[in-house]
């Protein structure tokens, strides 16, 4: 008489890519803590400063960590104060929007023939061209602007190219409100970070791809506007956010290459306003409105990339 072997019941194992993604997320968690504690616990400072309130003796924030208890006061001054006729925040605001989108157009036409160069053209001189890309981040930001401004005081050498011959004598201060300078001076200063992101995009681009838009009869032009310029839609997406955000609270550039209220920016408005005394909230208020005009880009961006990934799998 045989007697029946009874078995428990076999657990699977998780497929190999499951097993993956557990990895990377526990991999990614450190990281995603650290961002997460970084970003929003001093948000809810922020916020705890716009909606607190002021000491009245030493004109210094007191925030107010009950969210029941807030006070809407500071963050109403500055809405109310930027249009009407007590809109006197509003031309900075609207100066700052036309200054970054012009600059991150301009940096989007000098970056991206460069990008597309160096990551598809280059060849063997690829390594020391990204190398040249690299370099001007050894340098400070604060000495780049100061090399503008050797170059366009009044006996610099741009009015010096200028006066050669004599034939023509510059009459214009151009580090005394000229808006053009501080839209080239952000040019300048930000090219390289939308250059970089876009060679990193260029790079990755499918070679099959491109060699199957060739093959199927399409010339180089039209394989650059039908297959290049879609791939690579979410790379420059990213990379005019990487520019333009940090352009939304620059103050140094204006206060360098200006020091005048005809070109200040947001970033000069919160800096001004921090150092004021009693004007801490004002500044954070400012502050959370370029968040929320900042985080519709980014949205824009995440749903790009979730669709470039859904179309990829």
């Amino acid at each position: 008489m045989t007697v029946p072997v009874v078995t428990a019941p076999s657990q699977t194992a998780p497929p190999p890519r499951e097993r993956r993604t557990r990895l990377w997320a526990l991999l990614a968690a450190p990281g995603v803590f650290w961002l997460a504690a970084f970003f929003i616990f001093p948000l809810y400072v922020v916020l705890c400063i716009v909606f607190g309130q002021i000491d009245p003796l030493f004109r210094t924030p007191i925030p107010v960590w009950n969210p029941l208890q807030w006070d809407p006061t500071q963050f109403s001054y500055v809405l109310t104060h930027i249009v009407g006729p007590n809109g006197v925040y509003g031309p900075a605001i609207v100066r700052t929007f036309v200054y970054v989108f012009v600059a991150s157009s301009l940096c989007l036409l000098i970056a991206f023939p460069v990008a597309y160069y160096v990551a598809r053209l280059s060849g063997k001189r690829k390594g020391l061209l990204l190398a040249l890309l690299i370099a001007p981040f050894w340098i400070s930001y604060m000495m780049r602007m100061f090399a503008w401004v050797n170059l366009l005081q009044e006996d610099g050498l741009f009015n010096k190219m200028l006066r050669v011959g004599g034939f023509f004598t510059p009459e214009v201060n151009w580090l005394t409100g000229q808006p053009v300078v501080v839209i080239l001076g952000l040019v300048y200063g930000y090219v390289p970070y939308m250059i970089l992101p876009l060679y990193a995009g260029l790079d990755r681009l499918s070679q099959p791809m491109l060699e199957a838009s060739r093959d199927l009869g399409a010339d180089r032009i039209s394989s650059f506007w039908r297959v290049t310029l879609p791939l690579c839609r979410p790379t420059i997406v990213a990379a005019v956010l990487l520019t333009c955000l940090p352009m939304l609270g620059d103050y140094f550039t204006s206060d360098m290459l200006s020091a005048s209220p005809k070109t200040s920016m947001v970033g000069n408005l919160i800096n001004d306003s921090v150092q004021a005394p009693g004007q801490t909230g004002q500044a954070g208020a400012f502050v959370l409105l370029v968040f929320l005009v900042a985080l519709l880009p980014m949205l824009y961006y995440i749903r790009v990339t979730s669709r470039t990934g859904e179309v990829s799998t």
